[in-house]
């Protein structure tokens, strides 16, 4: 049983939210009989489910237990991120909502700081130079002492898994949209922040936070975590990606055929 002080209300609130606008999406488009692919609303669905379930305290108390303040990152900058681009939820506010809003999503999507954010190679270096700085620097320790610097990194953890995820899956709009093969690549590329780091846990024979994670069974075990959870998001993600390329591919193939004139047979 989850204690109080080992809930994230910050986090929760964030899950909440975005469940009730995109669920007020959906009802939107189902009144003017338009249809939102279910498959977009159950992966949206489960990525707020999964911010609630970190944020729950369900899985331990990560201020003293590393295994769950790894696997809480793991579900809060992985996971969650994965199931909400999947969600294109971009798409489905520009189909909701009336012209004057669409405009206003689309500034914001191409706004400055977004766009430099949301750049490829910012968004790749964002998502795993932060799981290195948090558990090979003193920032980790800091959040520990911090309630205020903690949920300033959940945020930013959600929020750079978040653009990294769109722009690997690209379903959404963006300003820097990449071809199937670039976007396989830069998930294939991001898999050994996370190797790395996890294996640097493992293999340590010195404690990270001392007086918070004194034992260094939980620090290797943390490590095993991250290293693990770092795997199986690239593997998803790596599958979601070649299955797009290939349904293009398939797409572009049967749109050829079709426009391809058929020769008449010559009988002699």
């Amino acid at each position: 049983m989850a204690t109080v002080d080992e809930v994230d209300p910050g986090l929760a609130l964030v899950a909440a939210v975005l469940a009730a606008l995109y669920g007020g999406g959906v009802r939107r488009l189902a009144h003017r009989r338009r249809r939102w692919p279910l498959v977009r609303t159950v992966a949206f669905t489960g990525g707020a489910a999964t911010l609630v379930l970190a944020a729950s305290g369900l899985l331990g108390d990560d201020t003293t237990s590393m295994p769950a303040h790894a696997l809480e990152h793991a579900l809060v900058g992985m996971v969650a991120p994965l199931l909400l681009a999947l969600g294109a939820p971009v798409t489905l506010a520009l189909q909701a909502v009336g012209r004057p809003t669409q405009v206003a999503i689309l500034r914001l999507v191409h706004a400055r700081p977004l766009v430099l954010l949301g750049h490829p190679v910012l968004a790749w270096l964002a998502f795993g130079g932060t799981t290195v700085a948090l558990y090979t620097t003193p920032l980790l320790e800091a959040t520990l002492r911090s309630d205020l610097l903690h949920a300033a990194v959940h945020v930013h953890v959600l929020v750079v898994g978040t653009l990294f995820c769109w722009m690997a899956v690209g379903l959404d709009p963006q300003r820097w949209p990449l071809p199937a093969g670039a976007r396989l690549a830069a998930v294939l590329l991001a898999l050994p922040f996370h190797a790395v780091v996890g294996l640097a846990l493992v293999s340590s024979g010195s404690l990270l936070v001392p007086d918070a994670y004194g034992d260094l069974g939980s620090q290797h075990a943390a490590g095993a975590v991250l290293w693990a959870a770092g795997e199986l998001f690239g593997l998803a993600a790596a599958g979601i990606v070649l299955g797009q390329w290939m349904r293009a591919d398939e797409r572009e193939a049967r749109r050829l055929d079709a426009h391809t004139p058929v020769t008449p047979a010559v009988h002699r």
